[in-house]
């Protein structure tokens, strides 16, 4: 392996990203970010010629890691990189799933209510979980599922206790 293979394989997995303008260029992927309106977007460097100039006054071109951010529909992943260490950062790792809290009028009315993330009627102060979570709440029955969005059967959960309202 000579030198610029060796300094490529140290870098990082590498993924193919699609400029504004329609061009395409090969960057290291350093991490995947979600941002506050849910969209994800990888942060990359962008290896772009840069001119060196030596101690004796002689002048060479060079690689030089530049940081760009590219939305997430705009990298194609390349065969036989491994991207299973890039560390991913937002509000929630992994998708989100919304947990509304509800004004209780009985003791036995449910105190929160899960959604999809995009669902319009999580309207109420509510956090974000990850799929992992949503699951294990639908399963121990912690919590109520909305029924316009039904998390329950986006997460191949069938609901076992019929609730109070729903389909009467």
């Amino acid at each position: 392996m000579d030198a610029k293979e060796e300094w490529r394989a140290k870098a990082g997995p590498w993924a193919r990203a699609t400029l504004p303008d329609g061009q395409q260029l090969d960057v290291v992927v350093l991490g995947r970010t979600r941002t506050v309106d849910g969209r994800w977007w990888y942060e990359c460097e962008a290896i772009l010629p840069a001119r060196h100039e030596g101690p004796d006054g002689t002048t060479k071109t060079t690689g030089a890691p530049t940081p760009i951010s590219v939305e997430a529909d705009e990298i194609a992943q390349i065969p036989g990189e491994d991207y299973s260490p890039v560390p991913t950062q937002g509000a929630v790792a992994g998708r989100q799933w919304v947990v509304e809290k509800l004004h209780q009028y009985a003791v036995d009315d449910p105190a929160r209510r899960l959604h999809r993330r995009d669902c319009w009627q999580a309207r109420n102060s509510h956090d974000r979980i990850t799929t992992d979570d949503a699951v294990d709440l639908l399963a121990r029955k912690a919590i109520a599922w909305c029924d316009v969005c039904r998390p329950d059967k986006a997460l191949r959960r069938r609901p076992t206790v019929r609730q109070e309202g729903a389909g009467e």
